[in-house]
């Protein structure tokens, strides 16, 4: 993985693309916190920022946007909401259970060993 920015993206589209990539290296049946993902992008505390850049991501974006979870591990997208139904029904595809809106964030945290930043 590059880490080094383009010189002609803009300060937005190297933030975005730092939170893209990162996200990219999640792997199936893991999760990764708001927070972790902004700290692992090299973004700081922006888990915000990350929330509201993933809402935004365009319909068919092939990113796994619903391995990203609240704090503790808890699914933030209300059930019965078309994406929170999504993100259960996806995270139950890769082998999570969710009991009492979390997943096991010690049991399937995701832990890279190395990153960038």
């Amino acid at each position: 993985m590059n880490c080094d920015p383009s010189p002609t993206q803009t300060p937005a589209d190297i933030r975005r693309e730092a939170l893209y990539s990162t996200l990219m290296q999640v792997p199936a049946g893991s999760v990764v916190t708001y927070g972790q993902l902004a700290g692992l992008a090299g973004l700081g505390r922006a888990a915000r920022w990350v929330g509201r850049t993933l809402s935004q991501l365009p319909e068919g974006s092939r990113l796994p946007w619903h391995r990203v979870v609240a704090a503790g591990g808890r699914i933030s997208l209300p059930a019965g909401s078309p994406s929170g139904d999504e993100q259960r029904a996806r995270l139950r595809d890769e082998g999570l259970s969710i009991v009492n809106n979390r997943v096991d964030i010690q049991r399937h945290g995701w832990r890279p060993i190395e990153h960038c930043g």
